[in-house]
């Protein structure tokens, strides 16, 4: 999956969290100062070509909608991270959320009980 712009990122956020959007309806959610009508149709074409998001066609506009979900889209961005910054190693990545205290140790053991107690049934 190509990598989204942070702006190209709100703007998959505005359509996991709305549904389906014409431009202008995207324009009416953004706050202000509202950016350009033209601005933002070429923004979702290039989300669009990137695979991000589908259209139907009503006269002579589009509705855009997502292609893909938030959840799909986010584990898509960790798995990129992990590989790029941890060598494809999630126990790497772990690793160093335990040492930064991100994570303490009782939180890893909630979650393999958690795990092993779903794996059960």
């Amino acid at each position: 999956m190509e990598k989204l712009t942070r702006r190209e990122e709100e703007l998959m956020r505005c359509f996991w969290e709305h549904g389906p959007l014409f431009v202008r309806e995207i324009v009416a959610l953004s706050p202000d100062p509202k950016p350009h009508f033209n601005t933002l149709s070429t923004m979702v074409r290039a989300l669009e070509a990137k695979g991000y998001v589908g259209h139907k066609t009503f006269g002579s506009t589009y509705q855009y909608y997502p292609l893909i979900t938030e959840e799909e889209f986010s584990r898509s961005t960790l798995g990129s991270v992990i590989s790029r910054y941890f060598e494809n190693s999630y126990l790497g990545a772990v690793s160093a959320l335990v040492e930064e205290e991100k994570i303490s140790v009782d939180d890893l053991r909630c979650l393999i009980d958690r795990i092993e107690n779903e794996n059960r049934r």
